[in-house]
Protein backbone atom coordinates (compact mmCIF):
# COMPACT_ATOMS: atom_id res chain seq x y z
CA UNK A 1 0.00 0.00 0.00
CA UNK A 2 1.90 3.72 -1.11
CA UNK A 3 0.71 6.46 1.21
CA UNK A 4 0.83 10.14 0.66
CA UNK A 5 0.27 12.75 2.96
CA UNK A 6 0.28 16.14 3.55
CA UNK A 7 -0.12 18.52 6.99
CA UNK A 8 -1.94 21.55 7.02
CA UNK A 9 -3.34 24.25 9.64
CA UNK A 10 -7.29 23.55 10.21
CA UNK A 11 -9.71 25.52 12.46
CA UNK A 12 -9.24 22.47 14.89
CA UNK A 13 -5.16 22.64 14.96
CA UNK A 14 -2.94 20.37 12.99
CA UNK A 15 -4.58 17.99 10.57
CA UNK A 16 -3.01 15.25 8.52
CA UNK A 17 -4.58 13.78 5.37
CA UNK A 18 -2.98 10.73 4.02
CA UNK A 19 -4.31 8.58 1.00
CA UNK A 20 -3.76 6.16 -1.74
CA UNK A 21 -5.11 6.65 -5.53
CA UNK A 22 -8.31 5.35 -4.42
CA UNK A 23 -9.21 7.27 -1.46
CA UNK A 24 -8.24 8.80 1.83
CA UNK A 25 -7.06 6.52 4.37
CA UNK A 26 -6.16 8.83 7.15
CA UNK A 27 -7.22 11.95 8.45
CA UNK A 28 -5.67 12.86 11.50
CA UNK A 29 -6.17 16.24 14.01
CA UNK A 30 -4.07 17.34 16.36
CA UNK A 31 -1.22 19.83 18.13
CA UNK A 32 1.73 18.73 16.43
CA UNK A 33 3.28 17.33 13.19
CA UNK A 34 5.33 14.89 14.58
CA UNK A 35 2.47 13.27 16.83
CA UNK A 36 0.21 12.86 13.97
CA UNK A 37 3.74 11.14 11.32
CA UNK A 38 3.67 9.30 14.47
CA UNK A 39 -0.11 7.66 14.63
CA UNK A 40 0.03 7.39 10.65
CA UNK A 41 2.66 5.20 11.47
CA UNK A 42 1.11 3.33 13.85
CA UNK A 43 -2.12 2.81 11.50
CA UNK A 44 -0.47 1.54 8.49
CA UNK A 45 3.05 -0.41 9.65
CA UNK A 46 3.10 -2.54 6.02
CA UNK A 47 2.94 0.77 3.88
CA UNK A 48 4.92 2.80 2.16
CA UNK A 49 3.97 6.30 3.08
CA UNK A 50 5.65 9.68 2.05
CA UNK A 51 5.38 12.91 2.49
CA UNK A 52 4.24 14.40 -1.03
CA UNK A 53 0.97 15.47 -1.91
CA UNK A 54 2.25 15.96 -5.03
CA UNK A 55 2.66 12.22 -5.89
CA UNK A 56 -1.30 11.49 -5.56
CA UNK A 57 -3.49 12.72 -8.06
CA UNK A 58 -6.25 13.62 -5.47
CA UNK A 59 -5.05 14.43 -2.21
CA UNK A 60 -4.61 18.28 -2.80
CA UNK A 61 -8.44 18.55 -3.80
CA UNK A 62 -9.27 16.42 -1.29
CA UNK A 63 -7.42 18.54 1.36
CA UNK A 64 -9.22 21.71 -0.06
CA UNK A 65 -12.47 20.25 0.35
CA UNK A 66 -12.02 18.89 4.36
CA UNK A 67 -10.33 22.37 4.62
CA UNK A 68 -13.64 24.45 3.32
CA UNK A 69 -15.50 21.95 5.22
CA UNK A 70 -14.06 22.31 8.77
CA UNK A 71 -14.30 26.65 7.90
CA UNK A 72 -18.20 26.42 7.41
CA UNK A 73 -18.06 26.51 3.06
CA UNK A 74 -18.50 23.16 2.54
CA UNK A 75 -21.37 21.05 4.89
CA UNK A 76 -21.23 17.93 3.49
CA UNK A 77 -17.88 16.16 2.58
CA UNK A 78 -18.31 12.90 0.06
CA UNK A 79 -15.14 12.34 0.22
CA UNK A 80 -13.72 8.81 -0.79
CA UNK A 81 -11.95 6.39 1.76
CA UNK A 82 -9.20 3.45 1.51
CA UNK A 83 -9.48 2.26 5.23
CA UNK A 84 -8.66 -1.09 6.52
CA UNK A 85 -11.42 -2.69 8.97
CA UNK A 86 -13.70 -5.40 9.56
CA UNK A 87 -17.02 -6.08 8.49
CA UNK A 88 -18.25 -4.74 11.71
CA UNK A 89 -16.34 -1.75 11.18
CA UNK A 90 -17.38 -0.86 7.83
CA UNK A 91 -20.69 -1.12 8.58
CA UNK A 92 -20.57 1.17 11.39
CA UNK A 93 -18.39 3.62 9.63
CA UNK A 94 -20.88 3.45 6.93
CA UNK A 95 -24.08 4.13 9.25
CA UNK A 96 -22.00 7.09 10.45
CA UNK A 97 -21.83 8.52 6.75
CA UNK A 98 -25.36 8.85 7.03
CA UNK A 99 -26.07 11.22 9.93
CA UNK A 100 -26.69 14.21 8.70
CA UNK A 101 -24.40 17.32 9.47
CA UNK A 102 -25.93 19.37 12.20
CA UNK A 103 -27.84 15.86 14.11
CA UNK A 104 -26.42 12.99 16.26
CA UNK A 105 -27.12 9.44 17.35
CA UNK A 106 -26.17 7.64 19.99
CA UNK A 107 -24.35 4.37 20.56
CA UNK A 108 -27.09 2.57 20.86
CA UNK A 109 -29.46 4.16 17.82
CA UNK A 110 -26.29 3.16 15.41
CA UNK A 111 -25.73 -0.44 16.93
CA UNK A 112 -29.84 -0.67 15.99
CA UNK A 113 -29.45 0.81 12.90
CA UNK A 114 -27.00 -1.38 11.67
CA UNK A 115 -29.35 -4.36 12.57
CA UNK A 116 -27.16 -5.55 16.08
CA UNK A 117 -28.61 -3.62 19.19
CA UNK A 118 -26.57 -5.31 22.21
CA UNK A 119 -23.42 -4.30 20.49
CA UNK A 120 -23.37 -1.06 21.77
CA UNK A 121 -19.66 -1.60 23.17
CA UNK A 122 -18.21 -2.27 19.68
CA UNK A 123 -20.05 0.34 18.16
CA UNK A 124 -18.09 2.65 20.26
CA UNK A 125 -15.06 0.99 19.17
CA UNK A 126 -15.41 1.10 15.71
CA UNK A 127 -15.85 4.96 16.10
CA UNK A 128 -12.67 5.16 18.53
CA UNK A 129 -10.72 3.59 16.09
CA UNK A 130 -12.29 5.54 12.59
CA UNK A 131 -9.11 6.66 10.93
CA UNK A 132 -10.80 8.95 8.82
CA UNK A 133 -12.66 11.45 11.00
CA UNK A 134 -14.36 13.92 10.02
CA UNK A 135 -14.87 12.25 6.83
CA UNK A 136 -16.74 9.29 8.39
CA UNK A 137 -18.30 11.71 11.12
CA UNK A 138 -17.93 9.46 14.50
CA UNK A 139 -18.17 13.07 16.85
CA UNK A 140 -21.99 12.78 15.76
CA UNK A 141 -22.11 9.89 18.08
CA UNK A 142 -23.11 10.37 21.98
CA UNK A 143 -24.05 8.84 25.25
CA UNK A 144 -27.42 7.99 25.60
CA UNK A 145 -27.71 10.93 28.30
CA UNK A 146 -26.48 13.33 25.11
CA UNK A 147 -23.45 14.41 26.85
CA UNK A 148 -19.75 13.68 24.61
CA UNK A 149 -18.17 10.59 25.15
CA UNK A 150 -14.31 9.87 24.26
CA UNK A 151 -13.27 11.43 20.88
CA UNK A 152 -9.54 10.25 19.41
CA UNK A 153 -8.51 13.92 18.95
CA UNK A 154 -10.54 15.24 22.16
CA UNK A 155 -13.18 16.01 23.70
CA UNK A 156 -12.75 19.95 23.26
CA UNK A 157 -12.86 18.83 18.97
CA UNK A 158 -15.34 16.94 19.26
CA UNK A 159 -17.49 19.57 20.56
CA UNK A 160 -16.06 22.14 18.60
CA UNK A 161 -17.52 19.92 15.50
CA UNK A 162 -20.81 19.35 16.75
CA UNK A 163 -21.60 23.26 17.29
CA UNK A 164 -19.88 24.52 13.86
CA UNK A 165 -22.33 22.11 12.47
CA UNK A 166 -25.29 22.69 14.35
CA UNK A 167 -24.41 26.24 13.75
CA UNK A 168 -24.44 25.57 10.00
CA UNK A 169 -27.34 23.38 9.81
CA UNK A 170 -29.25 26.10 11.52
CA UNK A 171 -28.15 28.99 9.51
CA UNK A 172 -29.19 26.82 6.42
CA UNK A 173 -32.86 25.94 7.74
CA UNK A 174 -33.04 29.96 8.02
CA UNK A 175 -32.13 30.64 4.73
CA UNK A 176 -34.79 27.83 3.32
CA UNK A 177 -37.02 29.26 5.44
CA UNK A 178 -36.38 33.10 4.03
CA UNK A 179 -36.25 34.54 7.48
Amino acid sequence: MKIHYTLASSPLGRLLVAATDRGISALYLGEGDAQLEKSLQKEYPNAEISRDSKKSKNLAVWVHEILAHLRGLEPHLDLPTDVQGTAFQRRVWEELRRIPSGDTRTYSQVARAIGKPTAIRAVARACATNPVSVIVPCHRVVREDGNLAGYRWGLNRKRALLEHESATAHAKDVRAAGV
